[in-house]
């Protein structure tokens, strides 16, 4: 096939249409090239979703937390609380530990 035989395809006449190949340089510029290429945005919009989905989780944080403050402002509640995850004590009061069995670890196996 020859080049007067090439000129004469259909095809060929579209691929070497100036604004054919002026669009798709365009084209393929704009999605893997340029800086603020198809790609960049699609990782952009997995982060935005990725900090979208930590923000509720810290929001819900915030509100636990909220309601946690709010019952020890109660001085009973605030004493429960000391003594149950910090293990405070009085003055001359002992404190005594209970562990079950399947709450120990075997210190064989350490």
């Amino acid at each position: 096939m020859g080049w007067k035989e090439l000129k004469k395809k259909k095809w060929f006449g579209w691929a070497t249409n100036l604004y054919i190949l002026v669009l798709t340089i365009f084209v393929v510029w704009m999605v893997f090239f340029d800086t603020n290429s198809l790609f960049i945005h699609l990782e952009l919009k997995k982060e935005i979703k990725k900090l979208e989905k930590q923000q509720e989780f810290l929001k819900n944080e915030i509100e636990k937390d909220k309601k946690i403050m709010e019952t020890l402002s109660d001085p009973e509640e605030l004493e429960k609380f000391a003594r149950e995850q910090y293990y405070l004590k009085k003055k001359n009061e002992e404190i005594y530990l209970i562990e079950y069995e399947d709450s120990l670890k075997n210190k064989k196996n350490e």
